[in-house]
Formats: structure tokens, sequence, C-alpha cells
């Protein structure tokens, strides 16, 4: 394939996979016979190998500069990555349904919010960071229509899943949107939060900053270019 076809390919393909289960309740019926946590596991573990695939298929992909690959703009992932990495360690099952990641019918208890009062859209915070620090470094046209996308998509579903919210709570939307945020780091600094949630919040974090520096490590070897300025 060249590098466009096999790009293209790649791009239609991991699309697909998020738009086809809609279709038909297709998604339902998998859930069904083989169980939430083996079709949400191998849902998962596919995304991330296509996912993969696209990078690697982008990197491949025809140079086409719309702007120069300058040394400082590789410290702004470096920089955004570790911050990404633990808002996605953090909403991995976050106890509400409504956004991504979120577990299906978890009530949510507004004296109690967890991650939620620092951010009820981690995943989507998550991957607006990673997609627009990349599209800083990465100024050629299949990198920036990749990265672009996933931005846009990122920042877009935010009010959508809001929006989504107001809908399914009902009258819990008031208690729902007044102890969670979009990004707040204040319950960071609260006594109370901590006392209920900093052990979690804390593993969990490690969590995502260890998965971060496996990432880093394995940047060079998985795509082909190395993360660093001077690499």
């Amino acid at each position: 394939m060249t590098g466009w076809t096999e790009y293209t390919l790649a791009l239609l393909l991991f699309v697909a996979s998020h738009f086809l289960p809609r279709l038909g309740r297709l998604r339902e019926r998998l859930i069904a016979a083989a169980g939430r946590r083996i079709y949400f596991g191998a849902y998962g573990l596919l995304s991330v190998v296509l996912l993969i695939w696209v990078i690697m298929a982008a990197g491949r992909a025809p140079y086409v500069e719309i702007w120069p690959p300058l040394p400082w703009t590789r410290w702004v992932p470096n920089l955004a990555m570790p911050l990404a990495a633990v808002l996605a360690a953090w909403g991995a099952g976050l106890p509400q349904a409504v956004t991504l990641g979120g577990r299906g019918g978890a009530a949510f208890d507004p004296h109690n919010p967890g991650v939620a009062a620092v951010s009820r859209h981690p995943l989507f915070l998550a991957l607006a960071l990673w997609a627009g620090s990349h599209l800083v470094a990465n100024g050629n046209l299949a990198h920036v229509i990749l990265f672009g996308s996933f931005l846009l998509m990122a920042v877009a579903a935010i009010p959508a899943f809001d929006a989504k919210a107001q809908r399914a709570l009902g009258g819990g939307a008031k208690a729902y949107f007044g102890h969670t945020a979009i990004l707040s780091f204040a319950p960071l600094t609260q006594r109370a939060w901590l006392r209920r949630n900093g052990r979690a919040a804390f593993l969990r974090g490690a969590a995502g900053v260890l998965m971060w520096l496996g990432f880093l490590h394995l940047h060079t070897r998985l795509i082909g270019v190395s993360p660093f300025p001077l690499g």
C-alpha cells in the first residue's frame, strides 16, 4: 500500500470501529453475548491497536509540511503528557455513566463525587492534551489531520456529554453540575476530599505516571520518532 492509502484505510477502520457497534444495537447484543467486561476489554484492545496503526501510518504518509518541526515544539507533549496520563488513569471506570470511560449504571453521590470533583470528563481532557500537544509538535499534513481531528472530537464531546447528562439526570442535574467541574484542582487542597479520595487518587495517578514513562521509553521503538528535542 502507498503511504496515503494505508493512512486513509487506518483512519477509516478506526472511525468505523467506534461507529459500527452503535448501529442496530450491535453493541448491546455483543455485551449480552460476551459479558460487559469481556466486550469492553476486547473493544479497548482493538481501539489501542488501531490507534497505534493510525499513528504509525501517519508517519509513513507523504510529508507535506504546514509548519516546520522546531526543536522547542517537542517539549510541549513532554510537559503535557504526564498530566494527560494521570487524568486518563483517574478517568478509567469513573463512577458515573455520563462520560467516556464511566461505569454504566453507577449512581452519582453529590456528597462524595470523587475524581469528578476535579474533572467529570478526565478521559476527554487527557485526549485533548495528548492531541493538542502532539499537534504543536507535528506540523505535517498527515499529523495535522490526525491530531487536529482528535482534538476537535475531545473538545466537542465535553459539552455534548454535559447536555446528555442534563437530559438523563433530570432533577439531579443541578447537584451533579454543582459538585463536579470540567477541571478544577481545588479539591486537591481540601482535607475532606483528600481524606475520602486521596489514597485512590494517588495510586491511580502513580499508575498513570508509570504508564507515561513506559510510553516515553518505547516511543522511539513504537512510533519511530524520538520524543526529545535532541533525539
